[in-house]
């Protein structure tokens, strides 16, 4: 018999308390219509689909004539799968973990170190650092999407420490002056005055905090409740963090990070060092495969203060820089690419149009993993034992320079995602 190469998964699900509940997750619907005998659970949280051969959720190969059980035994025992140029540059491992992710309350702010930082940190602090690589990531929004991203242009900080004396009292009048002070012509005098805010925020007193932060929630509720604008202040945002993580410091990240709002289809780079947290929706997300997050608000987890405020890029920009541009293939109208600045992977977004019965998925010179969105049909490859029935929910797992012929059955065309390493 042929080997097989191209193959059908059953992925990990992380239920997170942060997660959307039963059948309101994406993650959890993509489930249900990728395998009937799935029962959700309607109190449970659905966080986080893992689509990959990370240790801690490794996906499970669904064909009993593979002798491995899971992926990651599989690339192990058949390294070549994962084309030359990616087994070279990865020792031997899939060089990404790709991702659901359906977001009911905020994420942790946070931000991930670049390779030198996280050997330093992984190497001073296993228990908390477990690896020694970078974890840059990008997010794909499925459903209107919301995240923390990148420090804001500075007149919108400032505009805050002038409208929110709570923000003023625990920054301090005079790094509150500095950054007023700092001007655009230079840009590392601005970077300074940001970190020495930013820093002087985040190591604020427990205490004194914490009642800065009820001051501000009860000035900001009365003058809701009174029919005022809170714009200015940010008022909802902060009212519905605080309503998750009622005293956490984070809550006074706002006024310093952009709020950036994905439609579907649009997208955000989050590189090393760039504080982000995600605040709600669903998207595909593909990362380098790490664990390394330092935290620092927003969280019950460890929070590593020092090291977020040493390490962040304190480079001021828009929200609209954040949203990461996809390109359309010119050799297939379908395919939409979203190719960020590190090797460790790219995402393509496929989209069949209804008048289009039979579709290639091409071969690329790397593993894949392939997801269904929306749509049905039979797959067959000449790497696959048998034909592959897809729908929504279905993921592939797809060697280096295979390709699958898509049979399309459903009336309205079919939605996909492809993970995979363009080096």
């Amino acid at each position: 018999m042929a080997e097989i190469r191209v193959f059908p998964l059953s992925c990990a699900v992380q239920n997170y308390s942060w997660g959307k509940v039963g059948l309101e997750s994406e993650v959890a619907k993509l489930l249900a219509t990728s395998d009937p005998l799935v029962q959700i659970q309607p109190d449970q949280p659905y966080a986080e689909l893992w689509m990959g051969a990370h240790p801690r959720g490794d996906a499970v190969i669904r064909d009993n004539r593979i002798p491995q059980k899971t992926l990651g035994q599989w690339i192990a025992d058949n390294p070549a799968c994962l084309g030359a140029k990616v087994k070279d540059a990865f020792q031997g491992h899939l060089p990404f973990l790709f991702k659901v992710l359906s977001v009911n309350t905020a994420l942790s702010v946070q931000a991930h170190p670049n390779k030198e930082l996280a050997a330093k940190l992984h190497a001073q602090f296993p228990q908390h650092y477990p690896d020694a690589n970078h974890k840059p990531e990008m997010a794909i929004a499925l459903t209107p999407f919301e995240g923390l991203c990148g420090f804001r242009p500075v007149e919108e900080i400032v505009s805050f420490l002038q409208t929110v004396p709570e923000l003023r009292a625990l920054i301090g009048e005079v790094a509150a002056e500095q950054l007023e002070r700092s001007g655009s012509d230079d840009p590392r005098g601005v970077s300074a005055a940001l970190r020495v805010c930013f820093t002087r925020l985040m190591k604020s007193e427990k205490k004194f905090f914490v009642d800065q932060l009820n001051m501000l929630v009860k000035r900001i509720s009365q003058e809701a409740a009174e029919g005022k604008d809170t714009s200015g202040s940010n008022g909802e945002l902060l009212l519905r963090l605080h309503s998750q993580y009622p005293g956490d410091i984070g809550c006074f990240t706002i006024y310093f990070l952009n709020l950036v709002r994905l439609e579907p289809g649009e997208a955000m780079f989050l590189g090393a060092n760039e504080p982000h947290a995600y605040l709600q929706g669903d998207c595909v997300e593909c990362m380098a495969c790490s664990d390394n997050t330092v935290r620092a608000g927003l969280t019950p987890k460890f929070i590593d203060v020092l090291t977020l405020c040493e390490m962040l890029n304190y480079t001021p920009a828009p929200s609209s820089s954040k949203i990461f541009p996809a390109t359309q293939s010119q050799l297939d109208p379908s395919v939409y690419l979203y190719d960020p600045p590190v090797p460790d992977f790219a995402i393509m977004k496929i989209e069949i149009p209804s008048s289009i019965k039979l579709y290639l998925v091409s071969a690329v010179d790397s593993a894949s993993i392939l997801l269904v969105i929306q749509g049905t049909a039979v797959g067959t490859s000449t790497a696959a034992a048998s034909e592959m029935t897809l729908r929504r929910g279905s993921v592939l797992f797809i060697s280096a320079n295979e390709s699958i012929s898509l049979h399309l059955s459903s009336p309205d065309g079919m939605l996909l995602f492809r993970a995979c390493c363009l080096l």
